[in-house]
C-alpha cells in the first residue's frame, strides 16, 4: 500500500475533526467566553502566572506534551502491522486524547491552575483526590522516566547530538530575557535569533566529533542521565519564562519544522508500505511487544492516541498561562491533533522499511535469527547512514532510518543519509527532552500542593525553599529508574501508567461537565474513559502477571525490579479502580440532584 494514501486520509479526518468537533465541544459542552478572566490575570505573579502570546504558549505546550510516546510507540506498536495502529491513532486522538486535553485545561484556567489531583478532590470527592494524588505521583515519576530513557540512549556517547541539545539552552535563556526584559513583546525577534542559533548549532554539531571537544561531550549514559536530572531541577526551579517556555517554544519551531517536512516527503516521495496490515504477531509471541495485539496495541502506541501525561501539562504549567478563554480550543484540541499526526508520520517512517529490517533493528541479534525472516536492505541502509543499526532496539533507531529514507528520496537529498539519519537522531532526542523540564515542573507543583497539607507555606509555588525541595524530590525519582532501568523493564509500565492517567483524567473531565449542567454532553468524556480504561486496566493485569513476574523466575538480578514493576503497576491499577467508582457515585448524586431553581417533585397524595 501506498503511504500517500494514509496521510492524505489522517490530514483530512485530522482537519474536519478540529473544524467541526472541537467547535461543538468549545460552544456547546465547554462554553468558552473571552469575557471571563483566566488563571493567569487573577493570580499573575510574573513567576508562573503570566498571561502569554497564544502562539507562544502553543509552541510550548505542543513541545511539552510531545515527548517520546508518539514517536516510539507507533514504531513498536508497528510489529502487530501497520494497520492497527493507524486506525487507533487516528480515532483515538480525535474522540479521546484532544477531548481529555481540552477539556481538563479549560477545568483547570477555570480553577486558578489547579492540579489534576487537586481537581478530583474538589470535584469527586476527597477519598477520589488523595487515590489520583498518590497515583499521579507515582505515574508522572514512570512517565518521566520512560520518556527520559529514550532521550538518554540517543545522547550516549555522540558527542553531536549533546553539543547540539546543550546549545539550545543558552539560546533558551537569551529568548526569555530578550521577550521579556531586553525587547519586551518583541516575539518575531527573539523567534529569528532562536531559530539562526538552533540551525547553527545542528550544523556546527557536525564537526564536534572530529574536534578537541569531543571529550567534553562524549558522555556516558549514566553522566547523560546525571546531567539530564540536573537540567531538569533547573528548569523546575527558574522563573517558567526565563528557560522552560522559550526553551520549548524554540524545540517546537524544530519539531514541527520536521514533522512538515516528513508529511511532504510522504507526499512528494509516496513510499510503499512494506508492513503488511496484520503480522503474525497478532496473537502473541512477538519480539518486540511482550503480548497480543488486544490490549498491547493500545498501551504501546500511548500517547499518540490519549495520553494522561497530557493531563498534567493541561493542569500544570500551560492553564497558569492562558491569555483568554479562547486560545485554549487550539492550544488544547488542536496541539493534541498534531501530536497525533506525529505519531501517524512516526508509523509510516517505521513501516517503510522491510519487515526483515525493521525486526534486525529492534530486537537483538540472537533473536532476530530465530524469527525466520531474511533482511532485504540492511547492510546497504548501514553503509550508507555509516552506523551500525542492526540490534539497536527501542524504536528510535528504527525511526530514525525510515525518516532517513523518505528525507533522502527528495530531490538533491539521495547523497545525503549519513547527515539526515544524525538529524533524525537529534530531532528525536529534542523532541523529547522538552517534555522532562515541563514535566518535572509539573510533578512540582503536584508535590507541592500533596506537601501542603502538612506545612502551609510549601503549596506557595513562589516559595523557592519548597521550589527546591519538590523539584528535587522529583528529579531523583525519575532519575533513579533512569539509571537502574531499561526499555524493557520501562517503557511497559510507562504505557500501563500513560494509560490510567488518562482514565482518570477522563473521570475528572465527565465529573466537571456533569456538575456544571451540561450532563447531556457527558457522552463525549464517557465514550473514551469506558474504552481506556478497560485496555488498560486488562493490560495492567497481563503485565503483571505475563511480563514481571516471570522476571523474578528468570534472573535474580532481575527479582528486585520484577516486583517493584509489579508493585507499582497494582497501586495504580487500585487507585485507578477507586477513582473510577467514586466518580459514579458522584455523578449518580449530581445526576440525582435537581438545578438550582428547579422545583422540588411533590410526593403524590
Amino acid at each position: 500500500m501506498n503511504a500517500l494514501w494514509l496521510m492524505v486520509v489522517a490530514l483530512c479526518v485530522l482537519t474536519i475533526a478540529y473544524r467541526y468537533y472541537s467547535a461543538f465541544i468549545a460552544s456547546k459542552v465547554l462554553l468558552l467566553d473571552d469575557r471571563r478572566p483566566t488563571a493567569a490575570h487573577q493570580c499573575g505573579d510574573g513567576q508562573n502566572y503570566v498571561p502569554t502570546n497564544k502562539w507562544v504558549l502553543f509552541g510550548h505546550h505542543f513541545a511539552a506534551i510531545t515527548g517520546a510516546g508518539p514517536l516510539i510507540g507507533p514504531v513498536l506498536a508497528a510489529q502487530f502491522g501497520f494497520l492497527p495502529g493507524f486506525l487507533w491513532l487516528l480515532v483515538g486522538v480525535v474522540i479521546g486524547g484532544a477531548v481529555q486535553d481540552f477539556i481538563i485545561l479549560v477545568s483547570s484556567t477555570r480553577r486558578k491552575g489547579k492540579s489534576l489531583a487537586e481537581i478530583a478532590r474538589t470535584e469527586i470527592g476527597p477519598v477520589a483526590g488523595l487515590m489520583a494524588a498518590i497515583a499521579i505521583l507515582f505515574i508522572v515519576i514512570i512517565a518521566l522516566a520512560g520518556l527520559g530513557l529514550v532521550v538518554v540512549n540517543a545522547l550516549a556517547e555522540s558527542s553531536w547530538g549533546a553539543f547540539t541539545i546543550a546549545c539550545t539552552i543558552p539560546l533558551a535563556l537569551y529568548m526569555g530575557l530578550h521577550m521579556y526584559r531586553f525587547r519586551k513583546g518583541k516575539i518575531a525577534e527573539a523567534t529569528t535569533i532562536g531559530v539562526i542559533g538552533l540551525l547553527l548549532a545542528v550544523i556546527v554539531g557536525a564537526w564536534i566529533p572530529s574536534s578537541s571537544l569531543a571529550p567534553f561531550f562524549t558522555l556516558s549514559r549514566h553522566k547523560i542521565t546525571i546531567l539530564l536530572a540536573a537540567y531538569g531541577f533547573i528548569a523546575s526551579v527558574l522563573p517558567v519564562w526565563m528557560l522552560l517556555c522559550p526553551r520549548d517554544y524554540l524545540s517546537s519551531y524544530m519539531k514541527l519544522g520536521t514533522i512538515a517536512l516528513l508529511v511532504i516527503g510522504v507526499i512528494i516521495v509516496h513510499p510503499e508500505i512494506q508492513m503488511p496490515p496484520l503480522t503474525k504477531f497478532i496473537d502473541g509471541g512477538g519480539p518486540i511487544v511482550p503480548g497480543k495485539l488486544f490490549p498491547f496495541v493500545f498501551i504501546t502506541i500511548a500517547c499518540g492516541a490519549i495520553s494522561g501525561f497530557h493531563a498534567l501539562v493541561a493542569s500544570g504549567t500551560t492553564p497558569k498561562m492562558i491569555d483568554k478563554e479562547t486560545d485554549m480550543r487550539p492550544i488544547g484540541y488542536g496541539a493534541m491533533l498534531i501530536e497525533g499526526l506525529v505519531g501517524i508520520t512516526a508509523l509510516i517512517a517505521a513501516t517503510v522499511l522491510h519487515q526483515g529490517d525493521y525486526f534486525a533493528i529492534n530486537v537483538s541479534p540472537e533473536l532476530f535469527s530465530t524469527l525466520g525472516i531474511p533482511v532485504v536492505n540492511l547492510p546497504e541502509l548501514e553503509r550508507q547512514v555509516q552506523e551500525v543499526v542492526a540490534g539497536r532496539t527501542g524504536g528510535g533507531v528504527s525511526l530514525a532510518v525510515g525518516m532517513t529514507q523518505i528525507f533522502s528520496g527528495l530531490p538533491g537529498m539521495k547523497g545525503l543519509m549519513s547527515y539526515w539519519y544524525h538529524f533524525a537522531i537529534m530531532f528525536e532526542a529534542l523532541f523529547i527532552l522538552t517534555t522532562i523540564d515541563t514535566g518535572t515542573r509539573v510533578a512540582r507543583f503536584m508535590v507541592q500542593e500533596f506537601l501542603g497539607r502538612f506545612y502551609a507555606p510549601m503549596e506557595r509555588t513562589d516559595w523557592l525553599p519548597g521550589s527546591i525541595i519538590a523539584s528535587l524530590l522529583v528529579a531523583l525519582g525519575w532519575g533513579y529508574f533512569i539509571y537502574t532501568g531499561n526499555i524493557s523493564t520501562i517503557w511497559p509500565m510507562f504505557g500501563v501508567a500513560n494509560q490510567l492517567l488518562a482514565s482518570v483524567a477522563l473521570c475528572v473531565g465527565t465529573t466537571v461537565i456533569i456538575r456544571s449542567g451540561r450532563a447531556r454532553y457527558a457522552w463525549v468524556t464517557i465514550v473514551p474513559l469506558a474504552f481506556v480504561s478497560t485496555t488498560t486496566l486488562t493490560a495492567g493485569w497481563k503485565n503483571i502477571t505475563d511480563n514481571f513476574l516471570p522476571q523474578i523466575h528468570k534472573s535474580s538480578s532481575l527479582a528486585f525490579q520484577g516486583y517493584l514493576n509489579s508493585a507499582l503497576t497494582a497501586i495504580m491499577m487500585i487507585c485507578a479502580v477507586i477513582i473510577i467508582i467514586n466518580s459514579l457515585i458522584c455523578w449518580r448524586a449530581a445526576l440525582a440532584t435537581p438545578p438550582m431553581g428547579a422545583p422540588v417533585p411533590q410526593p403524590e397524595a
